[in-house]
């Protein structure tokens, strides 16, 4: 549990029930206003590798003096790691066609401001006045086919590769983040989450262990939900409140 300034923030990763190995990572730095969840894409050597090293980059970041000069920051570490993964990390490993890769999911706040940046399929929800709002859009086959094709959830999830990122750190060339910003209010309860976390959970579970107060309650909530269905992948999550 850290706490500095008025924000509050608990982080917590599991390996699951089905895989070899964890390839989530976190960063949990409330004293900069900071916090990441980063899922190395499955199945591929090296997804560890990668989202090991986006949260270890964005740790370093030096703290810079306006919020602006931060989230630049954060986008230029991002836009590195990709060129970095793309052109040496894919002839290291030894396997050309492989992708070393993972999705990111960042928040940075300030005492008003916060901002969302992401590639790929892990999610930012927030909390407010006793509602649960999406505010990040899944980088997915998945979310293409529902906002290209008009498909329902549903339908689109029975889709050949309907579970493929369209984007992440390391997938291509040229990295496409998306960037959402929003001003803050006390009691806002921000969660960064691994899909493997929120597959397991229907929205009405993640905003009630999201209604408890001290975002390490809502975190033992999220985690006991999830690790009592099949947990098929591995779940991480960061909970963060003003």
């Amino acid at each position: 549990m850290s706490m500095v300034g008025p924000w509050r923030s608990a982080a917590r990763t599991d390996i699951g029930k089905v895989r070899a190995r964890n390839e989530d990572a976190f960063l949990d730095c409330p004293q900069q206003g900071l916090w990441v969840v980063a899922d190395g894409m499955g199945g591929h050597q090296g997804g560890d590798i990668a989202s090991q090293m986006i949260v270890a980059s964005l740790a370093e970041l030096p703290i810079e003096k306006t919020f602006d000069e931060r989230l630049k920051g954060v986008s230029q570490c991002l836009h590195w790691l990709n060129r970095r993964m793309v052109q040496e990390l894919t002839v290291i490993a030894g396997h050309q066609d492989n992708v070393i890769g993972s999705t990111v999911v960042a928040l940075l706040v300030d005492d008003s401001r916060a901002v969302c940046v992401w590639a790929g399929d892990s999610r930012c929800y927030l909390w407010r006045g006793q509602r649960l709002y999406q505010l990040t859009k899944d980088h997915s086959l998945m979310q293409q086919l529902i906002d290209q094709q008009q498909m329902c959830a549903g339908q689109a999830r029975t889709q050949p590769h309907a579970g493929a990122l369209t984007r992440a750190v390391g997938a291509s060339d040229e990295l496409a983040l998306e960037i959402l910003e929003l001003a803050v209010y006390p009691g806002d309860t921000f969660l960064l989450c691994s899909d493997g976390l929120y597959q397991s959970l229907s929205s009405n579970a993640l905003g009630s262990a999201l209604s408890w107060n001290a975002p390490a309650l809502a975190l033992a909530r999220l985690f006991e939900g999830a690790l009592c269905g099949p947990a098929r992948d591995n779940l991480t999550a960061v909970v963060i409140r003003k």
